[in-house]
């Protein structure tokens, strides 16, 4: 869609910049983001656009074009989440919301404006359509504002908003990949240390994201449940190895030796971030190496404790991941993102693609009567602002 022209349409003005933020996929190191581990996202092809115009007040004029609606509030008045009328703010404006609270909070400049955006990122997929709404509108006000600031504490900007202002304990990763990705690269992310890499893709092979159709609402799930039961298995465990601050400080020998100490559930959802967390470094070599069938057995390893230990599946995720499995061209499958419903991600020779993509679309049609939404993806760089 035209962003441009659509702003124009709507207001009668031409915008003053462009901003386009991707959502992305996460192919390894699921929910262990807030438990300091590493991941491995991509950035994907596709994307929030956004079409703004400074105003003279702090008067944000928000037009959600996808949802057909639109919505005003003051920045000034950001603390009690209400548009100009003394509304509560709906859901989803509350992402471009925080973030003008999160950037003001912090001092910067966040000026008034006309703005208008689309999204061709499924919503409640996995695929981090929030986070890539957050970005969108971090870098709009950013150029805007005419500050600057670290592309990382920008993502950390984002990651406040949806953490102190919507309302859900989410993880650095999905703002970090929105705005520092590389086209043709998976990132390696070390959440605890901020530091990153970019490592090329395995040749000849592409992204094919099956969308489940299912929908769990990321809020109102066992999202945050989880998050603490890793917390409670840290303290119990600290008990024992004095040093630890998070599950990443915890080998695979030490939990294996300590882990009776943590109740069922506990220890279930300890040992997969545990596991995981490994599996992440196993497949960096397997990257640096170009070995795609590696890398794509750990993906499978992942689903599978995802499935049983997290327990963060659902029938749908892993009919998607099983069909995968038995189709030509398949290096490896799981969920992606948060689970509950949503996306699944497979690593595909690109010879492959058409085929496993038909052949996925037809196997999940009949065992389930669902009909998926397959997507042919490629890693795309991050976000980015144009001045018109």
């Amino acid at each position: 869609m035209d962003v441009r022209a659509e702003f124009m349409g709507r207001f009668g003005v031409p915008p003053t910049i462009l901003a386009r933020a991707p959502g992305r996929v996460n192919l390894l190191g699921e929910h262990v983001d807030y438990n300091d581990g590493p991941v491995l996202p991509v950035a994907i092809d596709r994307a929030v656009y956004l079409a703004a115009r400074p105003r003279d007040d702090d008067l944000v004029v928000l037009a959600a074009h996808d949802l057909g609606e639109q919505i005003e509030f003051r920045v000034a008045d950001l603390e009690e989440k209400k548009d100009i009328h003394g509304n509560p703010l709906p859901k989803w404006a509350l992402y471009p919301a925080g973030v003008a609270w999160a950037c003001s909070q912090h001092g910067y400049n966040v000026h008034g404006m006309m703005v208008l955006y689309s999204s061709d990122i499924p919503i409640g997929a996995g695929l981090s359509s929030s986070a890539a709404v957050e970005v969108a509108f971090a870098v709009a006000w950013q150029a805007l504002g005419g500050w600057q600031v670290e592309r990382m504490t920008l993502a950390r900007l984002c990651q406040r908003a949806e953490n102190d202002f919507v309302g859900l304990n989410c993880g650095l990763m999905d703002q970090f990949a929105s705005i520092h990705g590389v086209a043709g690269h998976v990132l390696y992310f070390d959440t605890r240390s901020l530091e990153w890499e970019a490592l090329p893709m395995p040749v000849n092979t592409v992204l094919v994201v099956a969308d489940s159709g299912v929908r769990r609402s990321l809020a109102s799930s066992a999202y945050n449940e989880r998050r603490a039961a890793c917390e409670r298995a840290v303290e119990i465990l600290r008990g024992y190895l004095p040093h630890l601050r998070s599950l990443r400080d915890i080998s695979t020998v030490e939990f294996a030796a300590f882990s009776e100490a943590l109740p069922l559930e506990v220890r279930k959802r300890a040992e997969h971030v545990v596991k995981e967390i490994h599996r992440v470094f196993a497949a960096v070599t397997a990257l640096r190496q170009g070995d795609a069938r590696s890398f794509g057995a750990y993906m499978y390893a992942g689903h599978a404790s995802l499935r049983d230990l997290y327990e963060v599946s659902c029938q749908e995720l892993d009919i998607l991941v099983e069909i995968a499995r038995g189709l030509p061209g398949c290096y490896g499958a799981r969920l992606t993102g948060a689970g509950f419903g949503g996306c699944t991600i497979n690593l595909v020779q690109e010879t492959h693609a058409e085929e496993f993509a038909q052949g996925l679309l037809k196997g999940y049609l009949q065992q389930t009567g669902r009909q998926a939404n397959v997507y042919l993806c490629r890693a795309s760089e991050g976000a980015k602002v144009e001045k018109i």
